[in-house]
């Protein structure tokens, strides 16, 4: 193994699980997450020689939501079959339902929305750099993110109470 490749495998274990969990937040969907992330991983190993001496995760990052984005503008048809997927169990424990929930009144967010609340609250971006990555101006970062609050703010309301501090 090359040393570049052996630098990017360690980069990819440790990036792989964050990219993961953020195309999750904007997706809702654990399989196109998954799918995502490789595509992320992927792009960033073809301009790794470029990227390795910069800031890789944030390439990678990058890439990341690019993907997402152009994934909601051209949609991908999916056609309803008759036979539905196997479903899990309730499972009671607090840290399950708080996900859940999460999960749930994210899934009312539209696909920008979602992308700019993780961007700006799971990775803790600043608006600018949010406009930048998203390709909108910072005004629209700005009044996105307020009508997404104001969404998960009405959405509280709902959230299961649970015990801990899993919040």
């Amino acid at each position: 193994m090359a040393r570049d490749d052996a630098e990017f495998v360690e980069f990819a274990r440790a990036a792989s699980r964050r990219l993961v969990h953020a195309a999750f937040l904007m997706t809702g969907d654990r399989h196109e997450a998954e799918d995502a992330a490789q595509t992320a991983l992927a792009r960033t190993y073809a301009s790794w020689s470029r990227v390795r001496g910069d800031d890789a995760y944030r390439y990678a990052r990058s890439v990341l939501v690019n993907h997402l984005v152009d994934r909601w503008r051209r949609p991908i048809r999916e056609y309803p079959t008759e036979e539905l997927p196997e479903q899990r169990d309730a499972d009671v424990a607090d840290s399950v339902a708080t996900r859940r929930w999460l999960f749930t009144i994210l899934g009312t967010l539209s696909p920008r929305e979602r992308a700019i609340v993780v961007l700006r609250y799971y990775f803790d971006l600043p608006e600018a750099q949010v406009a930048h990555e998203l390709g909108v101006s910072v005004g629209t970062v700005k009044s996105t993110s307020s009508r997404a609050l104001e969404k998960l703010r009405g959405a509280e309301a709902g959230m299961p109470q649970v015990h801990g501090s899993c919040r």
